[in-house]
């Protein structure tokens, strides 16, 4: 897709752009925030038991623990 500098274009060009974005935005499918919620809740709560996020990581598959500690003399 070519890139287009909308300073060059005219205001003519600038509103075909816009009326035709509109025109795009007018067909997406719109849902409501509340069932959009839900169906995010019951994804998060569907995957908790695999969500490192959430269980954390085990000492054994860790890679970033501490090998060994630092002993200065």
């Amino acid at each position: 897709m070519p890139v287009i500098n909308v300073e060059d274009l005219t205001d003519k060009d600038k509103a075909v752009m816009e009326v035709t974005q509109l025109k795009n935005e007018v067909k997406l499918e719109r849902w409501l925030t509340s069932k959009c919620c839900e169906e995010i809740k019951e994804y998060i709560q569907a995957g908790v038991e695999e969500d490192t996020l959430v269980k954390g990581i085990s000492e054994e598959k860790n890679p970033f623990k501490e090998k060994g500690g630092c002993v200065i003399c």
